[in-house]
């Protein structure tokens, strides 16, 4: 069979996926190293996107089309799984937004694959060559050790070429926050790949920068942190030189030998799930490594400068405490506490969680014309009621973030401060990149936030002149 494989990404926020480095989707090379020999694959990424999507599948090029999706671009997935069907090309799809609502799911495709699927895969590649393809698979949490999580770094996209490696070490988070789908997706317990087979991967990859797309690297406890050391040591002196950078949790600044392992690893960088400077909130969102971490934030940064590691901070804006003025607070509060760089993003509900059932049931959630709304669930647009502001003015208030990111001259000067904290120039220079993306993302979105809220932030007010001290200092 001649199989493609494809990551559907929602035409709502095209362009946000292609500002930076073009990164692998990482569970499309998994499944495709999964399938039997005989069968021929290719993948087709959106990142890249629309244009050859559906004239590939209208061609007759494929026998089984897969997809796998985050709940915004399920949309967009359902689109492409319609051309299958019209084609008469069986499609299969997964990940975890079918995992979610598999009913819904069930009603645009031929089958659907609730869970991880690495055990399952090739025996539903089996039934798709055979023409016996069941209407619903149900995967598990399968230990990895050397036959599971491996991913053919071989295979490009067929639309175009990605420019960083994707590599996973582990599955599974223990902390489990309630706006998050990964614990109830890939589980609770951390499960980890063989870590010869990890090195064997990572000397293989034809690209000298990896994403380490781990979503807890580090890991909560004394055993987490003594198996990710034991993989670093093995990437030190096994390894190819290679950069990376990877998701970690606050906790990691407090082991000084695992971030000097990590450095001389190769890490220059570590996204570190932050969410809210709130203890409160931290509270509600079940996120209690960050709850007794709070106050310490700042001594924790540095802990990751004093080892070379630049910390790349996520921030999620929309909690009950919240209001019009956290985005300017959280922003201005960040760079005080010496994050390098920040991601605010709007809270979002997303099917399958707890704060989705909560919202849902509290009926605070407005975007609710499924599956056409699924595509508003983006991470950059409100899909609810928050609880001291409307939905319109938080996104104004992200707005106002974004316009001044693009207005005014800050990049230089925040790559010059991670310098000078973490005394190394290639952690300040991926943070260059990182910041120089999200200018340009900014730039690239000015004119569409224009049309969408039909006017441009003043020169000053209250929050902007927040916002503006917050680019400013070094």
């Amino acid at each position: 069979m001649r199989i493609a494989l494809i990551n559907p990404v929602t035409r709502r926020t095209e362009g946000y996926h292609t500002i930076g480095s073009r990164i692998p989707q990482l569970g499309l090379q998994v499944l495709a190293k999964l399938v039997p020999p005989e069968h021929q694959v290719e993948i087709i990424d959106e990142i890249f996107g629309h244009q050859m999507t559906e004239p590939q599948i209208e061609a007759g090029r494929y026998d089984l089309v897969g997809l796998t999706s985050y709940t915004s671009g399920a949309t967009r997935a359902y689109e492409i799984t319609a051309c299958c069907r019209r084609k008469g090309v069986p499609v299969i799809f997964g990940g975890p937004h079918a995992s979610a609502v598999p009913d819904e799911a069930a009603r645009f495709c031929d089958s659907v694959v609730v869970g991880e699927c690495d055990e399952i895969w090739p025996a539903i590649v089996d039934d798709a060559a055979r023409g016996r393809l069941q209407q619903q698979y149900q995967g598990s949490l399968s230990e990895l050790g050397r036959r599971f999580g491996g991913a053919r770094q071989d295979l490009q996209a067929i639309n175009g070429r990605y420019d960083v490696s994707s590599i996973q070490t582990s599955r599974g988070c223990p902390v489990g926050c309630e706006y998050c789908s990964v614990t109830k997706f890939n589980g609770a317990r951390i499960r980890r790949r063989d870590i010869d087979t990890i090195i064997d991967e990572w000397n293989a990859t034809p690209r000298t920068f990896v994403f380490v797309v781990d979503d807890n690297f580090f890991g909560v406890g004394r055993q987490h942190a003594a198996w990710a050391k034991q993989l670093l040591r093995a990437i030190i002196k096994h390894g190819k030189k290679r950069l990376w950078f990877s998701q970690t949790t606050i906790n990691m600044g407090d082991d000084a030998e695992g971030l000097r392992l990590a450095y001389l690893a190769g890490c220059r960088g570590m996204m570190v799930g932050f969410e809210t400077l709130n203890a409160e909130t931290l509270v509600d969102w079940h996120k209690g490594v960050n709850r007794v971490n709070v106050d310490r934030y700042r001594e924790l940064i540095k802990g990751f400068h004093r080892a070379g590691i630049s910390v790349f901070g996520g921030f999620i804006i929309g909690a009950e405490q919240d209001c019009v003025n956290t985005v300017a607070d959280t922003a201005l509060a960040s760079v005080r506490l010496g994050v390098d760089t920040i991601q605010i993003t709007n809270l979002t509900p997303l099917p399958g969680t707890r704060l989705y059932d909560r919202y849902m049931e509290q009926g605070r959630i407005f975007a609710t014309n499924y599956p056409e709304d699924w595509e508003r669930y983006s991470f950059v647009e409100t899909v609810y009621q928050p609880k001291n502001m409307s939905a319109a003015a938080l996104d104004e208030a992200i707005y106002e973030l974004r316009h001044t990111a693009a207005v005014v001259p800050w990049v230089w000067r925040r790559t010059l401060a991670t310098f000078l904290r973490t005394r190394s120039i290639t952690s300040a220079l991926f943070i260059h990149g990182m910041n120089q993306g999200w200018k340009r993302l900014a730039k690239i979105q000015s004119p569409r936030d224009q049309k969408h809220f039909g006017f441009v932030p003043g020169n000053s007010n209250e929050r902007i002149d927040k916002i503006r001290r917050a680019f400013a200092m070094a």
